[in-house]
């Protein structure tokens, strides 16, 4: 079906959970004022990134009160977004949630944590296991979570168990300058999604954020890519944003018509060398 998103380029503050919530849902208060049906925003939105040792302090488990207020909201809106998630057994998690129709419909963990550079994830918050599509209001979908996107295997999976649409939470620092002076991490980020969304015949719906902290400036960017790889709308670098992007079913039907990548995909060669490359690995 032909839907409305929105992308919430929002500048969380670092640990502080009430402040955020109430950011999170100013943002969802607009994008239904705005007629959106989908809004999305980026990865630890409630939390801020380098929480290190706050991490504790600011997880919430899936019966908090806060995701019972942004429950309730998703009854007018479907919200897409990030937190940091603790478990009865006390892990912690970088997770992404989908609300709609007043009730979490989807989590996705982290699976890929950077731990390198500046990036020290896997000190302080456990991985998760899996990569599962799930049914939503408009048609099969998938969530990522920033590094998540970089292992061509992840969005592979999702396009496999069938989503038509990827959610990507991110929270990705401004690095480098590129070629044509935009920012490297600009460019590598606008060549993942349009290469992503065209091989896999699947809109991409990312979501960075902004604002500073501990010294790292986040660079926005926000985007919606059309399955062609062709970017719908794009939000501003380096400044607050509120992205709205309609998208048509029609599109996806066209570049499916046009480019059967998915049609044409042979999953069960792919599994069955994968698992003779698994089993030569571990003679």
């Amino acid at each position: 079906m032909d839907f409305t998103a929105a992308l919430a380029q929002i500048k969380p503050k670092l640990g502080c959970l009430a402040d955020n919530l109430t950011l999170v849902e100013e943002a969802v208060e607009r994008g239904i004022r705005e007629q959106a049906d989908l809004i999305l925003f980026p990865e630890l939105a409630l939390t801020g990134y380098f929480l290190k040792d706050l991490v504790p302090d600011v997880a919430l488990s899936l019966d908090a009160p806060e995701i019972a207020r942004l429950a309730a909201l998703s009854r007018h809106i479907a919200i897409a977004v990030g937190l940091v998630e603790v478990t009865p057994d006390y892990r912690f998690f970088n997770t992404a949630l989908y609300l709609e129709d007043g009730a979490i419909r989807h989590l996705h963990r982290k699976v890929y944590l950077p731990t390198y550079g500046l990036f020290d994830e896997l000190r302080y918050l456990a991985r998760g296991d899996r990569f599962r599509a799930f049914d939503s209001k408009f048609g099969r979908m998938g969530i990522l979570i920033c590094e998540d996107m970089w292992h061509l295997s992840a969005p592979y999976i999702l396009a496999m168990d069938g989503a038509t649409t990827l959610l990507c939470l991110s929270s990705s620092p401004g690095r480098g300058i590129s070629t044509d002076d935009r920012l490297g991490s600009t460019a590598a980020w606008q060549r993942l999604t349009a290469t992503t969304a065209t091989f896999l015949n699947a809109r991409v719906l990312y979501c960075n954020r902004v604002g500073y902290e501990d010294g790292v400036n986040f660079w926005g960017g926000s985007e919606v890519v059309a399955p062609s790889g062709s970017a719908i709308a794009r939000g501003a670098i380096l400044a607050e944003d509120f992205v709205l992007a309609g998208l048509k079913e029609g599109e996806l039907r066209r570049e499916r018509i046009f480019s059967p990548m998915m049609r044409d995909e042979n999953l069960a060669l792919t599994v069955r060398e994968l698992c003779r490359i698994e089993e030569e690995s571990s003679r």
